[in-house]
């Protein structure tokens, strides 16, 4: 892996100019202009507070983006991850976060050095846009307060607004107004002036000068520290004090949602970029990030794919757009603070409601529901609830088993055809005397199709059956039992069997299973017209 880096990065800055350094350095502040509003806001949506969110994107700038996997990954802290972090938060404190995050690493780095950077592949479409879906939801609900002004009590994001709403709350319309400004801003900002400035921080700082100015009564982000160092940190003491019962789950829900994030935004910008990611050294990558992190005193990272898109489309060329982005961010962090700390809460809350909107992927769930792909519209819908009432493992489980038991059901219908041979298909002249039937088989023969093939062929009558197996891709251990009791059954009633068409695969299969001794070598075809004239010789001899 070492050696795959090393060759990776003297492909990735061969030819390094000028100009190109010039590209990443103005890529890099276009980012950190996306990145600013956003950290702040998931640092404090994370449990935290805005100065670890800070923390969390400079860092992983300089960390991951170091080692990623890609020349184009941006990480930092996400929406996804704040929304799993903040029922942890409320439960257990920002320490229990901070240990999860480390084990996190751990699990990433191990999960990297198995090899595990395709795991995103076997996840079904609408299972990932489910999870996203509900993760936005989560993200839009956690909000809520901080739009309206009002505090209330509970672990998840739900039940703090059932709460909020059964114990009766006073609104406070000046936060109202900076979330309801903050939404039209970003909502109405044309696209092409977006290209240069981001709305977001647009609306952030025109909110804030306001507060300056008019000091409303309402919730601010507060002191924002000028050190990479928070007070409020992981050390050695804390590890020791900390029971790892409450963290384990924790740690294996972020390390999944990190390997998902991370893997599906390299997949994604990699089409956009045109160059592969390293799944399995992006892995080792945001583990050694979220090991370091949680020292500083940072919320768990993983890539995210608004700033890496930005990254792209801003020009960058290699991942030091990344690294100064993460320079950026530091001197704003020294320069700004003063200012950063004036933010309203409620202007924060805008900028995540609108990220939570935009984050669902309207033209998949458009294109599922429109076309009414009736298991897919199940695995969405199952998926986003167990994410919005339960966590991430839970729900990707419960989404893949879903996925499975119906691709089961429907690869189950087994289609099994009996009908007679007529001689006169055939071009060339052919006789016998029996009745020959053929039963076509199409689909997979396993546990779940057995019975069906046993029924559906029970009722082949013929001196002489022919199997045709050019339909069937797959047969298990179940299957391969129920066709050599059909075969024997047959067989031991004076019934004459032929195979045709049977799959190399299946084939191999079928002589592990005691088929092709029990039948002969001799009496599998491939082409049904070959069965036909070796019964036609087998007459005249």
């Amino acid at each position: 892996m070492l050696r795959e880096y090393i060759s990776d990065l003297k492909r990735e800055f061969s030819g390094y100019k000028k100009y190109s350094l010039v590209t990443d350095l103005l890529s890099g502040i276009t980012v950190a202009a996306v990145a600013l509003p956003l950290a702040l806001a998931f640092g404090v949506s994370s449990g935290a507070d805005a100065a670890a969110g800070l923390i969390t994107a400079i860092a992983s700038s300089f960390i991951i983006g170091a080692l990623s996997g890609a020349s184009y990954q941006i990480s930092g802290p996400t929406g996804a991850m704040a929304a799993i972090l903040i029922p942890l938060a409320v439960k257990h404190g920002f320490h229990t976060i901070l240990m999860a995050g480390m084990l996190s690493g751990i699990i990433l780095i191990a999960a990297g050095v198995i090899k595990a950077g395709r795991i995103t592949s076997f996840l079904p479409k609408s299972v990932i846009t489910g999870f996203t879906s509900g993760i936005a939801l989560i993200i839009a609900l956690g909000q809520i307060e901080n739009f309206l002004g009002v505090q209330s009590h509970g672990e998840e994001s739900y039940m703090r607004i059932i709460n909020m709403i059964k114990d009766g709350f006073t609104p406070n319309f000046y936060s109202i107004g900076y979330g309801l400004f903050v939404i039209l801003l970003m909502v109405s900002w044309p696209k092409k002036w977006a290209k240069r400035v981001p709305a977001s921080l647009v609306a952030v700082i025109i909110a804030t000068g306001v507060e300056i100015i008019a000091d409303f009564p309402v919730a601010t982000v507060g002191a924002i520290p000028r050190t990479l160092i928070h007070s409020v940190r992981l050390s050695p003491a804390s590890i020791l004090n900390t029971r790892l019962d409450t963290v384990i789950m924790p740690a294996i829900s972020i390390a999944a949602l990190c390997m998902i994030e991370s893997l599906l935004c390299g997949a994604v910008a990699g089409k956009m970029k045109g160059e592969r990611l390293r799944g399995d050294r992006e892995l080792v990558a945001q583990g050694i990030g979220n090991i370091l992190l949680p020292f500083l005193g940072g919320v768990p990272a993983t890539a995210a794919i608004a700033r890496t898109s930005v990254a792209i489309k801003s020009g960058a060329g290699t991942r030091l757009a990344g690294i100064f982005q993460g320079v950026t961010l530091l001197l704003s962090m020294f320069l700004l603070s003063p200012f950063m700390s004036r933010i309203p809460m409620a202007a924060l809350s805008g900028v995540l409601i609108v990220t939570a909107w935009r984050m669902n992927e309207w033209e998949g769930i458009k294109y599922i529901f429109k076309n009414k792909f009736k298991s897919a519209i199940l695995q969405f819908l199952i998926t986003l609830i167990c994410t919005v009432l339960f966590d991430l493992t839970i729900s990707i489980a419960v989404g893949c088993l879903i996925s499975m038991l119906l691709y089961v059901i429907k690869v189950s219908n087994l289609e099994v055809t009996v009908s007679d041979f007529d001689p006169a298909r055939l071009n060339k002249s052919i006789r016998f005397t029996e009745h020959v039937q053929v039963i076509y088989i199409t689909g997979s023969i396993f546990f779940a199709s057995a019975d069906c093939f046993a029924e559906k062929a029970k009722d082949a009558s013929g001196e002489i059956l022919l199997l045709s197996m050019r339909g069937v891709p797959e047969v298990d251990a179940s299957g391969a039992q129920e066709l050599l009791d059909f075969c024997k059954d047959k067989m031991n009633n004076g019934t004459g069997v032929l195979f045709c068409g049977v799959q190399p695969k299946v084939k191999s299969f079928f002589d592990r299973a005691g088929i092709t001794d029990f039948i002969g070598e001799d009496n599998f075809y491939w082409e049904a017209a070959e069965a036909f004239l070796s019964l036609d010789s087998t007459i005249d001899s």
